[in-house]
């Protein structure tokens, strides 16, 4: 579906490779590691490098045909201890952590140069609430804002096709949105090589709003660069409500999620020009990160298939709109 529009991708992982791999060359053109290319999966210690489970998925997206994402370079999360630490078990300098983030993605982004088209260079650096624009982190301690654009500069020397992108959740609520505009508009003015925003639209059947999705969409757009949708899934639950006792979707959730899945993609064709993938962060119900997040062993069914990977009210309505 949609292959006239933009690619279609999902996040995999060594199991869901196996799992769904019938389900994920029939349907996805696209996939993203879930976990596996981040800093602590690939590089746990510092003269350390771990690429078997990488590996795999590239391999898979080869046998497939498929596309591929790189997730991530810079994130606050899963980031091994030893990369902010010296040889005294204090802080690192500014310029001995830029150069080991150097060192690693010159190894990890070369490493796949020829199969990873794009790249999640730097993840969640803008802060959620207040006034100010960059969250707390060992890297903005450390570098100050510098560790930002070099990450993209480094991206770009390890592989000058791929396109790099700036990758955020809550994109679409106005505070949010106006700050990574502030973010990219800044980088964009300073020569730094960045070609996209990826926006990871981790959404639900009631938030966030199709005007703040349009109006977040037009927003980053009109910085000339291009649009993906980086981790795309509709929770049935509000994320305020932390309930635990169903065991199946409650009647008409699911029809509400085929609407609302409906009217985001009627939304994004609309912006097929500068959306160049939707990616899902999964693929089945079977499969999400959701059954724990944000409350543990809760399920959820937050996908076009269900967990016996069939087709889903969402899916149908989808297949429609993409016939039109």
């Amino acid at each position: 579906m949609f292959e006239a529009d933009f690619r279609i991708g999902a996040a995999v992982n060594p199991r869901t490779i196996r799992s769904q791999e019938h389900l994920l060359a029939r349907h996805f053109n696209s996939i993203t590691a879930e976990n596996e290319m981040k800093f602590v999966s690939v590089h746990p210690e510092e003269e350390t490098y771990t690429f078997d489970e990488a590996d795999q998925l590239v391999a898979f997206a080869r046998k497939h045909g498929m596309a591929v994402r790189g997730h991530t370079l810079v994130w606050h999360n899963q980031t091994s201890d030893w990369l902010f630490k010296d040889s005294h078990d204090g802080t690192v300098s500014k310029a001995v952590l830029l150069e080991r983030l150097r060192s690693h993605t010159q190894t990890v982004v070369g490493r796949y140069k020829n199969d990873i088209y794009a790249w999640d260079v730097v993840n969640e650096v803008i802060a959620d609430e207040g006034e100010s624009l960059l969250r707390p982190s060992k890297w903005l301690d450390i570098a100050g804002p510098d560790f930002i654009a070099k990450a993209f500069h480094f991206a770009h020397e390890a592989d000058p096709k791929a396109l790099l992108f700036y990758n955020d959740y809550n994109e679409s609520n106005p505070l949010k949105r106006d700050k990574i505009y502030t973010l990219v508009k800044s980088l964009l003015e300073q020569g730094v090589p960045i070609h996209g925003i990826g926006l990871q639209a981790h959404w639900n059947l009631f938030d966030p709003s199709l005007d703040d999705i349009r109006a977040a969409i037009e927003k980053y757009a009109s910085l000339g660069l291009q649009l993906q949708l980086t981790e795309l899934d509709i929770s049935v639950f509000r994320f305020e409500d932390k309930r635990t006792d169903l065991v199946k979707p409650e009647p008409g959730m699911l029809e509400r999620q085929a609407e609302v899945y409906e009217a985001v993609f009627r939304l994004l064709k609309e912006y097929r020009e500068v959306i160049s993938a939707v990616t899902f962060w999964g693929a089945a119900d079977d499969y999400t990160w959701l059954d724990d997040f944000p409350v543990r062993d809760r399920k959820n069914w937050p996908f076009l298939f269900d967990e016996r990977h069939q087709p889903k009210p969402a899916f149908d309505r989808l297949a429609k709109l993409a016939g039109k």
